[in-house]
């Protein structure tokens, strides 16, 4: 029997993130809007007070279903189909403020994701953000989503993207500091990240992805004169991936490779550290209201490359300073399920 258009749509499990932030406010608005149930079949996993507070709080009449498991899902507008993990104090959760309750519920929502995407009865996780002193005040000692991921998945290989509609940029390190950041910075790294920025553009249907790598260094050590990483490392990573078919460039002076990729010189960028890929991706990507003190639009996704599963996530943080206002921005959540989406498809097709 031929499936239904609606049959084949992916199954995009979203994790409600930190209730004491805007996670669950972001679902909620993003779930409201009809065209999601065209375009996908949603699910959200988490806490159904925290989503029925969210829907009161953003003035909505849909309704939350309950489900112990994603074949019990009905997909349909006007009702989230939700995963419900219980919270032991719920009056310990309250807006703005940081609680091992909060930090607990958004890491089991973010487990519970991860195995029903590896038991294949989910197709994409998508997760809204969680608060990282939170999650370790619950006694779960991870740096991110990104670790989380990759630790419950067995991956070892593996980096961040983040991605908007102009520019894409994967980072060598990430969450460590900046002094420790400097001596991580080697071929065998390097090479190894252009080699997943490659393949994740190319599943995001680019044929021939154009890669741009930035110095460590000002100037890109302007020939040594500012350090010799770009000699000993990136250059060797970079001409090792050109022999591989890769189109890479570089070391581009890390104050213009951004502005390059933006205008269309290069389809991905490859970051050192975090800041220095976050900052450019930020700037592009968010936009301050000044007369509301609120940020009127925020895009980008986080997408983990190396995993057996596919996840994206919101580029932003859980927003304590706005949570409980119904001000928040979905803009980047709606992103990421495209991005889920997309590929979903490509690596179904």
């Amino acid at each position: 029997m031929m499936k239904r258009d609606h049959d084949i749509l992916p199954v995009l499990a979203v994790t409600m993130g930190d209730p004491s932030g805007i996670g669950p406010e972001i679902a909620v608005k993003v779930f409201s809007r009809e065209t999601v149930y065209r375009d996908y079949r949603p699910l959200v996993i988490g806490n159904a007070d925290q989503i029925a507070a969210a829907i009161g709080l953003c003035g909505s009449d849909i309704r939350v279903r309950t489900i112990r498991q994603p074949e019990e899902a009905k997909f349909q507008y006007g009702t989230i189909d939700l995963i419900d993990l219980p919270v032991a104090h719920p009056e310990r959760i309250r807006a703005g403020e940081i609680s091992a309750e909060s930090g607990d519920i958004a890491f089991r929502s973010v487990v519970e994701g991860i195995e029903l995407a590896r038991s294949k009865r989910v197709d994409a996780v998508v997760t809204c953000p969680l608060h990282k002193e939170a999650m370790n005040l619950a006694g779960h000692h991870f740096s991110g989503h990104t670790e989380i991921f990759a630790h419950y998945t067995g991956s070892d290989k593996y980096a961040m993207l983040l991605a908007d509609e102009r520019i894409r940029i994967i980072h060598v390190t990430t969450h460590v500091s900046l002094r420790n950041a400097c001596d991580l910075i080697k071929k065998k790294r390097i090479i190894e990240v252009i080699r997943l920025m490659d393949d994740a553009l190319k599943s995001l249907g680019i044929e021939r992805p154009q890669i741009g790598v930035a110095g460590l260094n000002p100037h890109s050590s302007d020939g040594g004169l500012f350090g010799d990483e770009e000699e000993k490392e990136i250059i060797p990573a970079i001409k090792e991936a050109v022999s591989e078919g890769i189109h890479a460039s570089g070391p581009v002076p890390p104050d213009t490779l951004f502005a390059l990729a933006n205008g269309g010189r290069f389809d991905g960028c490859v970051a050192m550290y975090h800041d220095q890929g976050h900052i450019p991706f930020k700037l592009m990507g968010f936009r301050w209201d000044e007369a509301r003190q609120v940020m009127k639009s925020v895009t980008g996704v986080n997408i983990t490359l190396g995993l057996p599963i596919i996840r994206t996530s919101v580029d932003h943080g859980t927003a304590f300073e706005i949570a409980g206002k119904g001000i928040a921005s979905p803009d980047a959540l709606f992103m990421a399920m495209e991005y889920a989406k997309t590929l979903y498809l490509n690596r179904n097709r």
